[in-house]
């Protein structure tokens, strides 16, 4: 018998030391599950309806709905053809480019709010310039979507990279070989085969877009109705409606849940 298969047959029930693995793993699990049991429990104590229905509530979800949709279509017309040529061309500035890519999802959410007000602020490195023109972005709407492409069309583009590479690269020479051009060869054999990919990072994009809180909030503020998305009215409500906060926050992790169930079911396909 292999050491894999011995491996795999341990449990409970024969192994005495199992409990060195389990004890530990039912503590971090519990981090995880405790809170969120809680905040259900303390939830479901309240009148959810009323408060889920409030029109603070409705205005947060309505625009965290329309800004984080916005930004994941942004990301994915920008960020598919980014991801493609990450996963399928070699070029000399290959690593700076995936450096700059990846840089955002380890940021802190202050740091990058901070950049972004620096950039695009009135007194911002371009910023001056777009006041030359009359456009300001801060504490408007589309800084809250600006925001969340930052944080979030990093995601799409690492997992769209991921679908692309995937692929076998003799498909693609074959279509080459046939006379197939490079936009007939994505939209015929890259597209079809890393749908999967490619869905995964749009549902990352989405989540990270909905929670998205630091960069909306140095960015675009907290203004009702303008800039206050779901995260931002959570963080008001526990000064004035913790009934609120509650009710958006469940809600949050009900899309969540669901979200990802949808991405481990793709995984298992």
């Amino acid at each position: 018998m292999s050491i894999f298969h011995r491996i795999s047959n341990l449990g409970p029930s024969n192994n005495k030391t199992n409990w060195i693995f389990i004890l530990p793993s039912l503590g971090l699990l519990s981090l995880f599950g405790l809170p969120l049991l809680a905040l259900v429990f303390r939830a479901a104590g309240t009148d959810f309806f009323t408060f889920a229905l409030s029109i603070q509530a409705l205005t947060a979800l309505r625009l965290s709905l329309v800004t984080s949709t916005i930004s994941v279509l942004i990301s994915i017309f920008f960020g598919m053809p980014l991801g493609y040529i990450l996963a399928r061309w070699q070029f000399p500035a290959k690593t700076i480019v995936e450096l700059f890519v990846d840089l955002p999802v380890v940021l802190p959410p202050s740091v990058a709010g901070l950049a972004l007000l620096m950039a695009f602020g009135r007194m911002g490195v371009f910023g001056k310039w777009l006041s030359f023109f009359g456009i300001s972005l801060p504490y408007t709407t589309t800084a809250v979507i600006l925001a969340q492409i930052f944080v979030s069309a990093p995601l799409f583009v690492r997992s769209a990279r991921v679908g692309f590479a995937e692929i076998d690269l003799r498909l693609e020479q074959a279509a080459r070989v046939e006379g197939g051009n490079e936009v007939q060869i994505f939209r015929y054999i890259m597209l079809p085969l890393a749908w999967r990919g490619l869905l995964t990072g749009l549902i990352l994009a989405w989540t990270r877009s909905l929670g998205e809180f630091g960069a909306t909030i140095l960015f675009a503020g907290n203004l009702e109705g303008k800039t206050q998305t779901m995260p931002l009215a959570i963080y008001l409500g526990l000064e004035r409606s913790l009934g609120v906060a509650l009710a958006l926050s469940v809600l949050l992790v009900l899309v969540s849940v669901l979200l990802l169930g949808i991405m481990r079911k793709l995984e298992k396909h």
